[in-house]
């Protein structure tokens, strides 16, 4: 069994790398035709286009696994039916326990990559690629929701930013401060802030306007420290998509829409998605199994092929689709992330029930 294991891994890992080059290069020209129609703006010339490209590769790597891995595993089978090899295997003694267990061992480097891919390198990538346009093309992000810009809430204050800098630094900041009656206490206006330390925004051009009981007193600074929970992490939450954020990150600012008593579904369903996903890789090698039974008067390689691949993105997006119904409707993140992954393997092992009856 050793051998067989040997020899399966070596074929599909082959199969997997061939389909994941043919769609980074097809998702990467995508990408590349969508980027040259807003080339020129700033200095977003030709060599920015080429390297936002690249850096986008991580994330699209990640999207695709599972993906490639069910197409990838579909062709390696398919091949190795075609010319009777697992045949052979099967009279051999080697029954489907034996070619699940094979697959779960070929599954599991696969799911340490995938892992590494979405917390490690995906993230970072993302953001130094959103960074690199907004920079070049001399923009800011700012929130569209509403037209006032970003709105956060920390502990009694309601912080309003016009935009988010590339590097995380903020423009137009209004700080409106409550007492526990909900009573505004103080609004404090800035150009600029900058984080300097755990904790700890340094504001300049301040305006800070107080109302008690005497009045209303506005003084000037040009300098001002501000205390608040608020992090450059959590800001650069607006450079990138929840789906393209590591699973920490993800905990970290669900925990402080919670702590703030804001709706925190999306976040938290994109975390267990994080947690989840590179598991759905060992999902997608069981929904391929059947596929080993292939006949020819069952159709062409290529019907499997492409079975495979309507499988693997009607796994991708109605997976999203469903992660956002979740999200609207506040249903449990959990459920909402592994609901797809679930039904998928209810999918897979039914078609082997079905193989192994016939």
């Amino acid at each position: 069994m050793k051998l067989l294991t040997r020899y399966l891994a070596r074929e599909i890992y082959a199969s997997i790398a061939l389909v994941f080059a043919t769609l980074i290069m097809l998702f990467a020209f995508l990408d590349l035709i969508h980027e040259l129609s807003v080339m020129g703006y700033g200095q977003y010339s030709l060599k920015y286009v080429l390297l936002f490209v690249l850096l986008t590769i991580p994330g699209h790597i990640y999207e695709l696994f599972p993906v490639a891995v069910l197409v990838g595993t579909i062709f390696a089978l398919v091949q190795m039916a075609a010319h009777s090899e697992l045949t052979i295997y099967r009279a051999s003694g080697a029954s489907t326990k034996q070619m699940l267990g094979a697959l779960c061992k070929i599954a599991i480097p696969l799911i340490i990559l995938s892992y590494v891919s979405g917390e490690l390198i995906s993230p970072p990538s993302e953001r130094m690629a959103q960074k690199l346009r907004l920079k070049v093309q001399n923009s800011t992000v700012s929130m569209q929701a509403f037209r006032s810009g970003v709105w956060v809430k920390d502990e009694r204050n309601f912080v309003n930013v016009r935009s988010v800098l590339p590097d995380t630094s903020l423009e137009g900041i209004n700080i409106y401060s409550f007492d526990e009656t909900f009573h505004l206490q103080q609004i404090v206006a800035a150009e600029h802030a900058s984080y300097i330390e755990p904790g700890k925004w340094l504001l300049s051009e301040v305006m800070e306007t107080r109302f008690d009981k005497q009045g209303v007193t506005t003084s000037m600074v040009q300098k001002q420290e501000w205390l608040s929970a608020l992090t450059p992490g959590i800001m650069s939450v607006m450079l990138v998509v929840p789906e393209q954020m590591s699973a920490y990150d993800l905990y970290k600012y669900a925990e402080h829409l919670k702590e703030n008593k804001q709706k925190s579904a999306r976040y938290e369903i994109a975390m267990w998605n994080k947690l989840i996903y590179p598991f759905a890789l060992l999902v997608m090698m069981v929904l391929a199994l059947p596929f080993a039974s292939y006949q020819r008067r069952a159709g062409g390689i290529s019907v499997m092929i492409f079975m495979g691949i309507v499988l693997g993105l009607m796994f991708h997006f109605v997976g999203r689709l469903f992660a956002s119904l979740g999200a609207l409707n506040d249903w449990q993140p959990l459920l909402s992330a592994t609901a797809m992954t679930g039904v998928f393997l209810l999918l897979g092992v039914a078609m082997l029930w079905w193989v192994e009856r016939r």
